[in-house]
């Protein structure tokens, strides 16, 4: 049972990864109607948004310390991060310990304005044109960016901690009536899936309680009569895409302390992610985050060293299965629109 457990947990992990990307995907396809593989480009983009506030952060002044020495006897040249001598020592370590949280307040705009440019610069230009047209446009768009991302950062993943009060494992086992240290997890994976949580509620109750929100869900459903009550359904759809650039770019932001950003990141995640939206249904938002989660806990499973024993490499072909599977049963789906790319 403790093992079942862990790799429910595991699941859930990767699923609010996939959840998030596959919400961003969801919310720029039943809008705009474009077919975004840049999208895992966005999380890539936010995730080293964290590594550039960390690298900013320990930015430091060289300065000798006279009660220090070498072993030469000569005194010691210290480096002091700047928010060290800015705020002092103790609150500015803090600082830099939590420097992936706080990146959230430089992803954020980062993110929205991204996500304006890629939207009026290139993509508007597609939203009539064939849907193999927009995967291409923005899948040559996603591979630009991690060559970017390549250039300045190099091609080595750059290792990203998480603050230290989230460093060590949780012992959830003795909360569920288990022996100690049956179930050990580590803590920032809890704080992700908690904070994919608040982001997924977030956006749903956006989209469900305010007036842009029924705005915008009036749109997705009949675009062309909510255009003639006069309402600038273009910008709103165009503030729609800097949102889902934004839940793409904190994504990346929150993951970096579980996988070290690297420029092919979001590539890797674009593949399953879009996987996850086909199989939940495409343009059904309760669909991508369901099949999120279901994909990431059958991932798991997959990965176990009992079933790996048994059918070698499932754990890399599992979702694609289980999407033919679905797909074969369901062909809009799990919760997929009547009419939605069936033209």
């Amino acid at each position: 049972m403790d093992a079942i457990l862990i790799q429910i947990l595991n699941g859930l992990d990767k699923g609010s990864a996939y959840a998030l990307i596959a919400l961003g995907l969801t919310l720029i396809f039943g809008t705009l109607g474009v077919v975004n593989f840049a999208h895992g480009a966005l999380f890539m983009i936010g995730a080293f948004c964290a590594v550039t506030l960390q690298k900013i952060l320990t930015i430091s002044v060289t300065t000798i310390d006279p009660e220090r020495t070498d072993f030469l006897g000569n005194p010691l040249k210290v480096k002091t991060p700047y928010v060290e001598n800015w705020f002092g020592p103790e609150i500015g370590a803090a600082i830099v310990d939590w420097a992936v949280p706080l990146a959230i307040l430089l992803a954020i705009p980062v993110m929205v304005l991204v996500g304006f440019v890629m939207e009026r610069g290139l993509i508007k230009h597609f939203y009539k044109r064939p849907h193999a047209d927009q995967i291409l446009v923005t899948f040559g768009l996603a591979i630009v960016l991690q060559e970017i991302i390549k250039y300045f950062y190099g091609a080595n993943p750059i290792p990203t901690p998480a603050p230290q009060a989230f460093t060590g494992s949780l012992d959830i086992g003795v909360w569920l009536g288990f022996d100690p240290y049956s179930i050990i997890y580590p803590y920032w994976r809890l704080v992700y899936f908690f904070f994919a949580g608040i982001i997924i509620a977030g956006v749903f109750a956006f989209l469900q309680f305010t007036t842009f929100g029924m705005v915008v869900r009036a749109g997705m459903a009949d675009r062309e009569t909510v255009g003639l009550l006069g309402i600038d359904i273009d910008r709103r759809f165009t503030l729609m895409f800097g949102l889902a650039a934004a839940v793409a770019g904190l994504a990346g932001v929150m993951y970096t302390p579980i996988l070290s950003p690297n420029y092919h990141m979001g590539m890797d995640f674009l593949v399953l992610s879009f996987v996850v939206v086909v199989v939940g249904g495409m343009g059904s938002l309760p669909g991508a985050v369901l099949a999120g989660f279901l994909l990431g806990i059958l991932q798991s499973f997959a990965s176990m060293n009992e079933v790996k024993s048994l059918l070698p490499g499932i754990d890399q072909i599992i979702i694609y299965l289980v999407a033919i599977v679905i797909l074969l049963t369901r062909p809009r789906g799990l919760m997929g629109r009547r009419g939605v790319m069936e033209e």
